[in-house]
C-alpha cells in the first residue's frame, strides 16, 4: 500500500510537471504567433506576390486562430484582405509582379471576382505583369485570371467556359411528405423567395428576372474575358455553346484562352525570365498573409470609416440562420453605428453592404440608425455581391450608393412565411388536440392547425403596411414618388447596371469609388480607412473554438456543397423572424 502511494504520487506530479511544461510551451508558442504577425513583415528585392485562388471567397476573411495553429485551409479567403494586398503590392517597388496560382475558389458571387479583377488591372497600370498558372482552370478563376499578361496551362489541362446557369432548388414535395407546407403572404409578382417552399417551379415572373440577371453576369464576364485575351464575344460565345471545356489542352493555346502550356516546373523559368534572372535562381516569394504585415501606404489625414455589413439580416444572435454563415445582427449593427456617430475622429463612413436580406423588422432599425448617423456625417453605401430587399433597405437611405454592375440589388417587398405542422403532428405522429380558449383568436398560431381565412387576412394586411413602409423608405432616399419606387418595386431583382439607370443607385463601382465619394463628401483633401467592426480577437476565438461547432460546420460545407444552404435553412426555419425582406433564399448560380 506504501508503494502504491508513492507511485501515485509520483504520477500525480508527472502529471503536473507535464501540464506546466505543455502550458509554458504552448504560451511560448501563441506569443510568438502574436508577436511574428504583429511585427511589419520586410519584403526582399525581386519578390513576386503570390494569389493562390482556392477555397471560399467571402466579403472578410473567416479562418480562425485554431486555424492557424493547425493549418487548416478550410477558413475563407477575405476579399478585403485581397483587395489591401494588390494594393499594397502595386505600391510596394520590392515586388516585381503577381502569380495566381487556378485552384478551386468558391466565391459569394461574380461582384466580389470583378472587385477582384478589377484591381488586378488596376497593378497592371504600375507596370508589373501578372503570371497565371492552373491545371484547370474553374469558369469563375479563369475570369479572374484572364487579366494577366501570360496564362500557362497544363499540357493536360483544362479551361472551364460553358456560361451561367441559374437552377433554384424546390422543397415544396420534400416537406409534404413529412406533413409540413408552408403558409405564406407576400407582397410583389417578383418576390419568389418564398417559391422555394410553396412550389415546385419558378413563377413567370422569377423565370424573368433570373433570366435578366443571369444574361447580364455573363455578357460582363464575356466583356472582361474580351478585352483582356482579345478574343470576340460573339466567339467566346460559340465556345461556350460547342462546350469547349471538354477540348484538347492545345486548343486552348489556338482558342487564345492560353498563351503556353507548361508542367508545373517550368513556371520558375518563365517567372524568372521576367525577373530578368537565370532560370533556376530561387524566387522570393511573399503570401496573402504575408502581406497583411507588410507595410503599406502610412495612415495620414482624417479617417474614413469602413463598415462591413454582410450576411442575413437578423433580429439578434439566435434570431436567425446563425450557423450558417456571417450575419447582419440588427442591435449590434445599430449600436456600432451609433458608436461610429459619437466618434469625432470619424469624418464619414462607408457602408460595405453584401445582402441578400432578413429580417424586416432588423432591416427597418438599422435604416432608422443610417438616418441618424447622416445626419452628422457622409454615408456612402458600397454594394457588394448583393444589396437586395432587406440590404437595399439599409441601403436606402444613404447620401450615395455605389454598386458593381453585377451586384443584385433592388427586391423591394416583403412576405411572411409560417409553417403549417398539422399534419405532421396530427396524421403522421398521431397527436391529439383540445382547445379551451378566453377570445376568438386565442389560439392564433397554434401548431393544431393552419391558419383560417380571416387569419391569413389578417397577415396579409400586415404584410401590406410592412411593403408601403419599404416604399415611403425607398422614396425618401431616393427623392422619388412612392409611386414611381412601385413601378420597379414588386420584389424585382435588378443588376447594378440596370438600377443606375431606374435611380435605386447613383454610381457604377467598388469599394475604391464609395471611399472617394464619402471624401468628397466630407470635404477632404486627405485621409485613410479604417475598417470595422474589429476582427475577433485570438483570445476570443480560441474561447469559442473548444466546442468544435465551427470546424464541423465547415466540414459540413465542404461535404454537402450546394445542398449545405437548404440543409442548414431548414434546420433553421424556427429561429427566423416570421416577416422577411429578402431575395431567393438560393440563387444556385452555376
Amino acid at each position: 500500500m506504501k508503494d502504491f502511494f508513492k507511485y501515485m504520487s509520483a504520477t500525480v506530479v508527472g502529471l503536473i510537471v507535464f501540464t506546466l511544461i505543455t502550458g509554458i510551451i504552448g504560451a511560448m508558442c501563441i506569443v510568438g504567433m502574436i508577436a511574428s504577425g504583429s511585427s511589419a513583415k520586410d519584403v526582399s528585392d525581386n519578390s513576386v506576390m503570390v494569389i493562390n485562388l482556392s477555397g471560399v471567397l467571402n466579403e472578410r476573411s473567416e479562418s480562425t486562430f485554431m486555424d492557424e495553429i493547425s493549418g487548416s485551409t478550410v477558413g475563407t479567403i477575405g476579399l478585403d484582405d485581397v483587395l489591401t494586398a494588390i494594393g499594397k503590392a502595386k505600391d510596394n517597388d520590392k515586388i516585381k509582379g503577381i502569380y495566381i496560382e487556378a485552384g478551386m475558389l468558391s466565391a459569394d458571387s461574380y461582384a466580389s471576382l470583378t472587385a477582384m479583377r478589377n484591381a488586378l488591372l488596376d497593378f497592371k497600370k504600375s507596370g508589373k505583369w501578372i503570371v497565371a498558372y492552373g491545371d484547370v482552370y474553374a469558369q469563375n478563376v479563369y475570369y479572374v485570371a484572364s487579366v494577366a499578361d501570360k496564362v500557362f496551362l497544363n499540357p493536360s489541362g483544362q479551361v472551364d467556359w460553358h456560361g451561367i446557369a441559374s437552377q433554384p432548388i424546390f422543397l415544396k414535395d420534400l416537406m409534404a411528405k413529412f406533413g409540413v407546407k408552408m403558409q405564406l403572404a407576400k407582397v410583389g409578382a417578383y418576390k419568389s423567395a418564398p417559391e422555394m417552399f410553396t412550389a415546385d417551379k419558378m413563377s413567370d415572373a422569377n423565370r424573368e428576372q433570373v433570366t435578366a440577371y443571369i444574361n447580364g453576369l455573363w455578357q460582363n464576364v464575356c466583356k472582361g474575358v474580351s478585352e483582356s485575351r482579345k478574343i470576340s464575344v460573339a466567339q467566346l460565345n460559340a465556345y461556350a455553346d460547342s462546350f469547349v471545356t471538354l477540348s484538347d489542352a492545345k486548343d486552348f493555346v489556338k482558342y487564345k484562352f492560353v498563351d503556353k502550356l507548361i508542367y508545373t516546373d517550368g513556371i520558375k523559368a518563365e517567372i524568372n525570365k521576367l525577373l530578368k534572372k537565370e532560370a533556376d535562381d530561387d524566387i522570393n516569394t511573399v503570401s496573402l498573409a504575408d502581406m497583411k504585415v507588410v507595410k503599406g501606404k502610412e495612415d495620414k489625414g482624417e479617417e474614413i470609416a469602413v463598415y462591413y455589413a454582410y450576411g442575413d439580416i437578423v433580429d439578434s444572435e439566435t434570431g436567425g440562420m446563425m450557423s450558417s454563415g456571417h450575419s447582419i445582427v440588427g442591435k449590434t449593427v445599430c449600436q456600432d453605428l451609433e458608436d461610429l456617430m459619437e466618434d469625432d475622429d470619424v469624418k464619414a463612413v462607408v457602408l460595405r453592404i453584401n445582402s441578400g436580406g432578413g429580417s424586416a423588422y432588423a432591416s427597418e432599425q438599422i435604416w432608422h440608425y443610417v438616418e441618424m448617423l447622416k445626419k452628422k456625417k457622409p454615408v456612402v453605401v458600397s454594394m457588394g455581391g448583393m444589396a437586395a430587399s432587406g440590404g437595399y433597405y439599409i441601403s436606402s437611405g444613404a447620401n450615395w450608393i455605389v454598386a458593381e454592375p453585377t451586384t443584385l440589388t433592388g427586391s423591394i417587398g416583403i412576405f411572411g412565411m409560417f409553417p403549417d405542422m398539422s399534419e405532421l403532428l396530427t396524421q403522421k405522429l398521431g397527436v391529439k388536440f383540445d382547445e379551451v380558449k378566453t377570445n376568438k383568436h386565442s389560439a392564433f398560431g397554434t401548431p393544431a392547425r393552419p391558419f383560417n381565412e380571416e387569419e391569413m387576412n389578417y397577415l396579409n394586411k400586415y404584410i401590406d403596411r410592412g411593403y408601403n413602409l419599404f416604399r415611403q423608405r425607398v422614396a425618401q432616399g431616393r427623392k422619388m414618388k412612392v409611386e414611381n419606387v412601385e413601378k420597379i418595386a414588386q420584389g424585382r431583382v435588378w443588376l447594378g447596371q440596370d438600377a443606375l439607370k431606374i435611380k435605386l443607385v447613383d454610381e457604377l463601382g467598388g469599394l475604391d469609388k464609395a471611399i472617394a465619394k464619402a471624401a468628397q463628401l466630407a470635404k477632404l483633401k486627405e485621409y485613410h480607412t479604417s475598417a470595422y467592426p474589429g476582427k475577433v480577437d485570438w483570445i476570443d476565438q480560441l474561447l469559442n473554438q473548444t466546442s468544435g461547432g465551427s470546424y464541423i460546420k465547415a466540414q459540413m460545407r465542404q461535404s454537402l456543397g450546394e445542398y449545405y444552404e437548404p440543409f442548414m435553412l431548414l434546420k433553421d426555419m424556427n429561429n427566423q423572424s416570421a416577416i422577411q425582406a429578402r431575395v431567393p433564399f438560393m440563387m444556385n448560380i452555376k
